[in-house]
């Protein structure tokens, strides 16, 4: 698990309208890399195209190379649906499957791949996945109930769980904890700490202030007005695009001068 990818001058589209123009960055295995910004610069775009995500929209295509350990995303023939299964998705808000079980919702990525298990292996899957986000000390006793029945921070912490079940590669979020209370907050970012330790972690925020406390490195994306393409500004270690940023606007992002 965890590895390192790979973006080379990659430009986004929806039909004929560029969303992101020539981005290029490494995001390292074991490490969490935060995407900063204002709203419309491209930012979550650029997260959704990492697994292929942002395809779901009619008329989405890429141009440019995304590598994952040297292997091209984009390449012929190569399925979307197994690129999903290695680079999973955390998304804003927490979205388990209310007719599901706690249990059934861990095991639902699988389920939906057809994969097969018997009954125990089903219990070490989920039980596993939900030591990994968290979760088992707190549902251990009600994984028959359902899902929905769960606090909003537990629920995230599921959709987590759901995801490490696929055995993936890298976790990526958009805006995890943007609707969560600040005691649950504090327990995704935790998470993302702990978790960093086996995954590449991409992680998109309007909070600066969670930029800084849970994120290795720090990319900043700008656009320069309404209908124009998102761009990436610059990118580097998140205490020293902090304090001593390169670009200006990096600066003025920072500081609060604008966004």
């Amino acid at each position: 698990m965890s590895k390192r990818i790979e973006a080379k001058n990659l430009d986004i589209y929806y039909g004929k309208f560029k969303a992101v123009e020539d981005v290029s960055m490494v995001i390292e295995p074991r490490a969490v890399t935060a995407f900063i910004g204002p709203s419309g610069c491209g930012k979550s775009t650029f997260l959704r195209s990492l697994n292929r995500m942002h395809e779901v929209i009619n008329g989405a295509y890429v141009e440019g190379e995304l590598l994952l350990d040297g292997h091209d995303l984009y390449g012929p023939g190569v399925d979307p649906v197994n690129v999903r299964r290695q680079i999973g998705m955390v998304f804003q808000r927490p979205n388990p499957f209310p007719t599901m079980s706690i249990k059934e919702n861990v095991l639902a990525g699988l389920r939906l791949n057809n994969k097969r298990m018997p009954g125990r292996e089903q219990d070490e899957v989920c039980e596993k996945a939900l030591r990994g986000a968290n979760l088992w000390e707190e549902v251990k006793n009600r994984l028959d109930l359902p899902g929905s029945g769960l606090s909003g921070g537990q629920q995230q912490r599921l959709c987590i769980a759901r995801a490490i079940a696929m055995a993936p590669d890298v976790l990526l979020m958009d805006e995890p904890c943007s609707a969560l209370d600040p005691i649950s907050t504090l327990a995704i970012e935790d998470l993302i700490q702990e978790l960093k330790a086996n995954y590449t972690i991409v992680i998109v925020t309007h909070n600066m202030q969670q930029a800084a406390r849970v994120s290795d490195s720090t990319a900043f994306f700008n656009i320069a007005g309404t209908g124009a393409p998102g761009k990436l500004i610059e990118m580097g270690p998140t205490e020293q695009i902090f304090s001593t940023p390169e670009k200006q606007e990096t600066e003025n992002y920072i500081t609060g001068r604008f966004g």
